[in-house]
C-alpha cells in the first residue's frame, strides 16, 4: 500500500478559458434558471484537525492553491545507488504536471518548475532513510534537509514555494512518494533565511504514475485528503474508484471532483447550486472538465454531510474516462483522510466494468436514472443530457 503524506513557463493566456466559454454558449444557449439556498449554507466545516473535505482549510499550514507556485526540483543519488540516468529523463516523468494542473484548475494554478540539473550526492545510503519502515515525519524531514543542504550553495530557496526532491531510478529503497508539510512551531528545514514548508519526495512509484503522482501529492500541500482506503482490504479504491487523482492516482477519471475544485477556489460560489432546506431545484451542470456555468449541485444533509452531483465527460484530463454522465457522491467532512471522506454512489453496482476499469468507473447516472437516500430525504434525478453536461433535479424533503 502506498503511503501518502507524512504528517507530525510562463502563465498561459486567459483567452483560452474565454474562448471555451464562448463555444459553450453557442452550443448550450441559456441554462435553465434555478434558485436554491444561499451557497454559504452548503459550505461544510472540517472537524478532523488535519486534511479533510471541509471548506475551512488552514492556510497557515497548507499552501494556497491559486496563482503561480514556484517549485525547485532537486535530483539526488546515494553512495549505494549512484545515478546512471540523466536528470532530464527523470524530470520528464513529472514536469507535465504543470499543464495537467493548469487544466484541472481552469487556469487558476500554475506550477513554475525550475530544475537544478545536477545530481546531488546524499550523505547516507538510500537504505538508511527509513522508507522500508514506512517513514516518520522526522525521518522524512531529515531526508529533505540533506537534499536542501546539498543544494543550498547553488540554490536560493527563498525564491521558491515548494521543493520537489527526485531520487535516482537506481535507488530502489526510495520506494514511494510522500508529501511533507512543515509543522508550525518546530525547527523544520531552514535555508536562505526561509523555512521549507512544502515538499514532495519522489520515489520508485513515479515511474508507474508519472505526472499524476505530482498532482496528487501537490494536492496534499493544498490540504486535500487521500480518497483511497488506508486499510486496503479487498479493494483499496472502494470509495471513489478511479474518479479524482486524490484517490486512485492512475485512475481513468482523475480530474478533481467539483467539491475539491470549490474547496480549492477554482470553482466560484456562483457556480454552485445549494439545496440546504426542503425544496427542489432543476439545474444544468456543465461538465467539470470545462470551466463555465454551474459545476455542481449540493444537497446538505447535516452539518458535516452532503450529497453532490456533477457532470463528467471524457475530455481533457479525463480523456480516458470509462463512463460519462452525472456523478453522485457523498461528502463527509468528519471522516479522516484514508477513511472515505468522499464515497461515490454507483448507478450500476451489478455491472461488470470494462477491461482496465474499476467497479466504480461506470458509476455516473444517465438520463431518466435517479439516486435516492430515503433516510436523508434526498433524491437526485437526471432529466436531460447533451455533449457538455446534464440537467438534474435535486430534491430535499
Amino acid at each position: 500500500m502506498r503511503r501518502k503524506f507524512i504528517s507530525s513557463r510562463t502563465t498561459k493566456p486567459a483567452i483560452v478559458s474565454a474562448l471555451l466559454a464562448a463555444v459553450l454558449l453557442l452550443f448550450l444557449g441559456t441554462p435553465p434558471a434555478q434558485a436554491g439556498d444561499p451557497v454559504s449554507s452548503c459550505k461544510l466545516s472540517g472537524t478532523t484537525g488535519w486534511t479533510d473535505e471541509g471548506q475551512n482549510t488552514d492556510y497557515t499550514v497548507f499552501q494556497r492553491p491559486t496563482g503561480t507556485k514556484k517549485v525547485v526540483m532537486l535530483f539526488v543519488d546515494f553512495p549505494d545507488a549512484a545515478a546512471t540516468e540523466t536528470t532530464s529523463s527523470d524530470a520528464a516523468q513529472l514536469t507535465p504536471v504543470a499543464d495537467w494542473l493548469w487544466k484541472a484548475s481552469y487556469g487558476k494554478t500554475w506550477l513554475s518548475i525550475s530544475q537544478h540539473n545536477h545530481w546531488l550526492r546524499m550523505p547516507k545510503n538510500s537504505t538508511e532513510y527509513g522508507y522500508e519502515r514506512g517513514l516518520t515525519h522526522e525521518e522524512h524531514e531529515a531526508y529533505i534537509k540533506d537534499a536542501v543542504n546539498k543544494a543550498d550553495p547553488q540554490v536560493d530557496f527563498s525564491q521558491y514555494d515548494m521543493v520537489y526532491v527526485v531520487a535516482t531510478k537506481n535507488a530502489k529503497a526510495i520506494s514511494f512518494t510522500p508529501t511533507y508539510v512543515y509543522e508550525p512551531g518546530t525547527t523544520g528545514i531552514r535555508a536562505d533565511n526561509t523555512t521549507v514548508k512544502w515538499s514532495v519526495t519522489f520515489g520508485q512509484d513515479m515511474w508507474d504514475f508519472g505526472p499524476k503522482v505530482a498532482a496528487h501529492e501537490t494536492g496534499h500541500t493544498f490540504g486535500l485528503p487521500d480518497l483511497y482506503a488506508f486499510d486496503a482490504g479487498s479493494d483499496m479504491h472502494r470509495f471513489v474508484g478511479g474518479w479524482d487523482v486524490m484517490g486512485y492516482v492512475s485512475g481513468k477519471g482523475p480530474q478533481f471532483f467539483a467539491w475539491h475544485s470549490w474547496k480549492l477556489g477554482w470553482t466560484a460560489d456562483d457556480q454552485v447550486l445549494c439545496r440546504a432546506t426542503a425544496g427542489n431545484d432543476t439545474v444544468y451542470l456543465s461538465a467539470v472538465e470545462y470551466g463555465s456555468y454551474k459545476k455542481m449541485a449540493v444537497v446538505k444533509t447535516s452539518s458535516t454531510t452532503a450529497y453532490v452531483v456533477e457532470s463528467r465527460r471524457a475530455v481533457h484530463n479525463d480523456s480516458d474516462a470509462c463512463s460519462t454522465g452525472a456523478l453522485v457522491y457523498k461528502v463527509d467532512t468528519s471522516v479522516k483522510t484514508g477513511e472515505g471522506p468522499i464515497r461515490v454512489m454507483d448507478a450500476r453496482p451489478d455491472a461488470t466494468p470494462a477491461s482496465g476499469c474499476h467497479a466504480l468507473d461506470d458509476a455516473p447516472y444517465w438520463t431518466n436514472q435517479s439516486f435516492t437516500d430515503s433516510a436523508a430525504g434526498v433524491k437526485i434525478e437526471v432529466t436531460g443530457t447533451d455533449g457538455y453536461g446534464e440537467t438534474v433535479r435535486v430534491t430535499k424533503s
